[in-house]
């Protein structure tokens, strides 16, 4: 598969990830004792669903014969963006909990265009300091910042104008108090 492929691919379970993150956490018990705590469940799932493909991966990685060799620098950028990852994870569902009461059900259709319009403007801006462009920052195109402005717009405009968000749909009924009994 070519990248494009794969970049699609993350654009549609990225897409998706909002929406049923929010709905996995609407399920989760609720009442003046647990909602608080429904975004720190849903995320333990998120996590254990993340140690489940590490398995893959490394099944994956032994098929394929790998020789297991990694560098010390190569783990420690690793390990670092899996931090960034988790901890945008965890405000993502803190995010979509403090968002739910504002929007009746649909927290994900407000919060997830900030997040997806946000995080490609900071993923460039640090591309930028890591590796800074040929002329420094007056070599920056205006397109380019352009683009920075008209995706934080975009961003505002979908979040708020979002068919669920004015009145769509009805609104998500939550889990009752109690936790599923086994």
């Amino acid at each position: 598969m070519t990248w494009l492929t794969f970049a699609l691919l993350t654009v549609l379970s990225w897409g998706v990830y909002g929406v049923i993150l929010h709905k996995g956490r609407g399920y989760m018990p609720m009442g003046p004792d647990e909602t608080p705590h429904a975004g720190l469940k849903a995320f333990l799932f998120v996590c254990i669903a993340y140690a489940l493909i590490g398995i893959v991966s490394a099944l994956v990685l032994k098929v394929r014969g790998s020789n297991w060799s990694f560098t010390s620098t190569g783990i420690s950028w690793s390990l670092v963006a899996g931090v960034a990852g988790a901890l945008g994870a965890l405000t993502l569902v803190l995010a979509l909990g403090a968002a739910s009461p504002i929007y009746k059900g649909a927290a994900a259709a407000a919060v997830m265009p900030i997040v997806f319009a946000g995080a490609p403007v900071v993923n460039t801006i640090t591309a930028m300091l890591i590796h800074p462009p040929e002329g420094g920052l007056k070599s920056i195109p205006m397109p380019f910042i352009a683009g920075c402005i008209l995706a934080v717009g975009g961003a505002f405009l979908v979040a708020k104008y979002a068919p669920s968000n004015t009145g769509g749909g009805a609104a998500h009924k939550p889990a009752a108090a109690e936790p599923a009994k086994h």
